[in-house]
């Protein structure tokens, strides 16, 4: 096509794959030796703009990217064209003018300092000179425009790191020949408001280049001026944000000090715009107020005689915190200050001693009053009110009551227990004063304040605790979001109560009471839950109680599917600390009904209703399983120490439960061996419970066992896989329990050895899992590859196999299976055999997936193997290596002899013992072999 016919398409034609192939056509042109005769022809204007843009494009294009290809003998006619192009289109179209701005900013970049000195200077001259075509005010813009885009494109330019530092310091001084001109610009009277606006955006431009503050003071100070104009409000808000939090201007002191005067004259402006609503204005008065206040605070507090007027500042900053309406409805700017408390308070703690006291002094007061906003802030709006939010309203203010929660947290640092006492005594008022009935919002607040705090720090100091557990009965609990947070804040003192077990009769009635309510299911699961996990061993007296309504709520079905699994945690967790008889009886009230329901599911046609229902119940007896734990081998808390029962005689509770309910589950499973979500959930109940018993499990291995081979050997599920490589992990060292795990290892290997013949692609998931098991095998258990029946030999043609598989994961647990098997070469002689009979093979395999075959975030783990060859095998390895590099374009075809050379002898030399030297390589290596070495794609790697 021709140029002007690609434009047109991309432009103009309706047909997206015409507008693709134009573009890529067209990216190409501008990229080609004939763009820099065509640009200027593009130019021409008898074009639209739409062309035009595209010629000054290309011509941007070329200079800022094949800069070396123009002869430094055409720089200067190249600077003249552009000067008089831009001339042409200061009075024509903005598009095309702001290109040709940037393509004279990219040339005078890379001219500067030597081939073009005073580059800055010459354009603000150029312009001036009178010409008489152009109207003067279009070469005002045209030169605000250039000057704009100048340090823009230096921030994005491609420029050597040396020649970036050189070029910013040329910048920096000619800003003497900038700033003049803009500060003439703003205060003429006649300046129309365009002019301004341009002005003040320049400014910010320019501020961008580290310039000494001290020079940006005339400037800063024109722009608050401009804050009265409305029209130049955002603009002169941008340009001193920018001005204000650059880096460098924490070094002119005395100049912020100066800012803090003009700072706090803007409060009656902000006074009036939250009166009237204008949340704009407020937002960007607030912005002014903490950028000086949060970029500069240590250095503000240093001068320590301005004391007072930087407590002014932060007293407006407060204002601005506290601004009235509710976040985000009718405002927007409380939550841009909460970083600027966290920095005032970093610094205070940061000076020494005798300097700290005297601002603590200062500031406590002032964070103490910060609390009070911020709790203010936190308030739910009324009932009436929020009803009218829609979801997305909702959910920022829940995320910023959480930004409110986590700024709490961190004050809590500087005021201490003192935080907590006040809290309890404003909650203790409002609670106990009959004359004014607070709102249910206020009580609301006050207790988020403190579980806010509760959740993280340790309360168990604390003297207002017995205090405040003793008011949560007396709040009148008339809706959800007070009745959750009164939940959560009990959640929050369950550590406390493990060690003050009296209390817990004053709150447990109410979580129960909770329970029966589905909006509360959440808050009120969670905290049972962990009532239940910390306080376990003061729960029995309650016990009958907690099972009963907890049985009532599951059989009524209030709960989601999550939380009924929380709650069966919550009730292993209970169940733990009772006598074995106890948990039995316990047991049986709490698992009947679901059993009864079981057998009559195990009756019926499978269909997708049923195995929800399936499903469900497995997945509550798994869950009641994880933590239901006699042995307490989840007891880290030494306070416990004392309360922990006698050990248990006899079975486990457990696995009495499961040996009576064991041929149920075969019955299930024998329907269902079709479906690998139904027998993933019979494993994980067998899984979380070997997990949690450990040895106590011992008495369920055979008859398990017999299952997982009968089942695997019907229907091979990854989830069965999974179960043996546990059973084998922990009764590896058992010899009385480990002869049907090793007979059901042996099965395993067998039945997916099979698999592999007939086809292993279609199941990843059943390769992933068997590579883990034969890496856990030779982890626990390395003799059982020395059995007779075991075809080590398969078994490692299949890991090799494994390795070119696309999916990442299966991969990865390939190369753990290499990494776990090569060094048993030297111990296990069938092992040693087939690594030296066959281990080319697998270095075959390892360098194709080095070469490009294999995810790029899977090198580390090739390495490993290679490493792993080097330390095991290195005489064969130096033969191998020499054989597979020898073969044309292999292991890709982007890399010459030469550079396999190198890097076989990298991977052979003395670095060979240092792991992270050998992923080094191997990651350079990989690089070069996907042609990405040297590129933008490997900064990140």
């Amino acid at each position: 096509p021709s140029l002007f016919q690609a434009l047109h398409q991309l432009y103009y034609d309706p047909n997206i794959e015409n507008k693709n192939l134009a573009q890529k056509w067209l990216m190409q042109a501008q990229v080609s030796p004939q763009a820099w005769h065509f640009s200027w022809l593009l130019l021409n204007m008898d074009k639209v703009p739409e062309i035009q843009y595209f010629g000054a494009s290309a011509l941007h294009i070329k200079i800022s990217r094949y800069w070396n290809d123009i002869p430094a003998d055409q720089y200067e006619s190249l600077k003249s064209q552009l000067f008089t192009q831009i001339t042409r289109f200061a009075s024509g179209s903005k598009i095309v003018l702001t290109r040709l701005c940037v393509a004279l900013a990219s040339l005078a970049l890379s001219m500067m300092p030597e081939a073009w000195p005073c580059a800055v200077a010459d354009m603000v001259r150029m312009f001036q000179a009178e010409d008489s075509n152009v109207d003067g005010r279009a070469r005002c813009l045209a030169l605000l425009e250039l000057l704009t885009v100048l340090p823009e494109e230096f921030q994005t330019s491609r420029l050597p790191q040396y020649r970036k530092g050189q070029v910013r310091s040329v910048l920096a001084q000619e800003c003497g020949s900038v700033f003049p001109l803009l500060e003439q610009l703003l205060q003429q009277q006649d300046s129309p408001g365009f002019i301004k606006q341009k002005v003040l955006k320049c400014f910010s431009s320019w501020v961008q280049l580290e310039i000494p503050l001290m020079d940006c003071e005339n400037l800063i100070q024109a722009a608050f001026t401009s804050l009265q104009d409305p029209e130049l409000f955002d603009t002169a808000v941008e340009a001193v944000v920018n001005a204000i939090s650059q880096p460098d201007a924490q070094r002119y002191v005395n100049t912020l000090l100066k800012l803090i005067p003009p700072v706090l004259g803007l409060q009656e402006q902000l006074r009036q715009a939250v009166q009237s609503g204008d949340m704009e204005t407020s937002h960007g008065i607030c912005r002014i107020a903490v950028a000086l206040g949060e970029n500069h605070s240590r250095a503000l507090l240093d001068q320590v005689e301005h004391w007072q007027s930087f407590l002014a500042l932060v007293n407006m900053i407060m204002f601005c915190t506290g601004i009235p309406g509710h976040y985000p409805v009718n405002e927007t700017t409380s939550s841009l200050t909460l970083t600027f408390w966290y920095t005032l308070q970093d610094d205070i703690l940061s000076f020494e001693p005798d300097k700290q006291a005297v601002y603590q002094q200062v500031y406590r007061p002032v964070y103490f009053q910060l609390v009070d906003v911020l709790l203010h802030k936190a308030q739910f709006p009324s009932d009436e009110e929020y009803g009218f939010w829609s979801s997305d309203e909702k959910e920022q203010f829940r995320i910023y009551r959480v930004d409110i929660s986590d700024t709490l947290m961190y004050v809590y640092e500087m005021l201490g227990a003192e935080l907590l006492s006040s809290l309890y005594d404003k909650l203790g008022r409002l609670l106990t004063n009959t004359e004014q009935p607070s709102t249910w919002q206020h009580t609301e607040a006050l207790l988020y304040g403190f579980q806010s705090i509760a959740e993280t720090i340790d309360v168990n100091y604390s003297d207002v605790v017995p205090g405040l557990i003793g008011l949560i009965p007396r709040i009148s609990i008339s809706n959800v979001q007070l009745a959750d947070t009164v939940m959560f804040t009990i959640g929050a003192l369950s550590e406390w109560l493990a060690d003050h077990p009296v209390m817990i009769n004053n709150v447990l009635p109410l979580v129960l009471q909770a329970l029966g309510n589905p909006e509360l299911s959440i808050s009120s699961v969670s905290t049972l839950k962990k009532i239940c996990r910390e306080c376990k061993y003061d729960l029995p007296p309650y016990a009958a109680n907690i099972v009963a309504v907890s049985q009532e709520v599951l059989m009524k079905q209030i709960h989601k599917t999550s939380q009924c699994m929380w709650l069966m945690q919550a009730l292993g967790f209970l169940l733990s600390a009772l006598q074995v008889e106890e948990i039995l009886k316990n047991l049986h009230s709490l698992i009947t009904p679901y059993i009864q329901q079981l057998e009559k599911l195990a009756d019926e046609t499978p269909n997708p209703s049923n195995k929800l229902a399936i499903i469900h119940i497995l997945g509550l007896l798994s869950n009641l399983f994880t933590t239901l734990d006699i042995s307490h081998h989840d007891d880290d808390h030494e306070s416990n120490e004392v309360k922990k029962l006698p050990v248990q005689q006899g079975p486990n509770p457990v696995v009495v439960v499961l040996q009576q309910v064991f041929q149920l589950i075969q019955k299930v499973l024998s329907k269902w061996l079709n479906d690998a979500q139904v027998v993933e959930s019979v494993c994980a109940i067998f899984e979380k419970s070997v997990k949690t018993l450990l040895d106590d499990f011992a008495p369920m291995v055979p008859q398990l066992c017999e299952m997982l081979g009968q089942m695997y050997s019907t229907i091979p599920q990854a989830s069965a896989i999974d179960l043996t490589r546990q059973l084998v992990h922990i009764f590896a060292h058992e010899p009385a329990h480990f002869p049907p795990i090793k007979a059901l290892f042996l099965l395993v290997t067998s039945v997916t050895l099979t698999l592999f013949q007939q086809g292993p692609r279609d199941h990843p998931d059943i390769v992933d899992s068997f590579m883990q098991l034969l890496a856990q095998a030779l982890k626990r258990k390395p003799d059982l590859f020395l059995c007779s029946n075991l075809d080590v030999k398969a078994v490692f043609q299949c890991g090799v196999l494994s390795l070119k598989f696309p999916e990442a994961p299966t991969v990865k647990s390939s190369c753990g299976f290499f990494t776990e098997l090569l060094p048993r070469c030297g111990e296990i002689a069938p092992v040693g055999q087939v690594v030296h009979e066959n281990g080319k093979v697998l270095l075959q395999a390892v360098l194709e997936g080095i070469g490009g075959q294999a995810s790029r975030s899977l090198m580390d783990h090739f390495a490993e193997i290679v490493f792993a060859l080097n330390k095991h095998c290195f005489s064969y390895l130096s033969i191998w290596i020499k054989e597979a590099m020898q073969q044309e374009g292999f292991p890709s075809a982007r890399v010459s002899p030469e550079q396999k050379e190198t890097f076989s002898q990298q991977i052979l030399s003395r670095e060979r013992v240092n792991k992270r030297r050998v992923k080094e390589m191997v990651k350079e290596f990989t690089l070069l072999c996907r042609g990405l070495h040297g590129t933008e794609y490997t900064a990140d790697y």
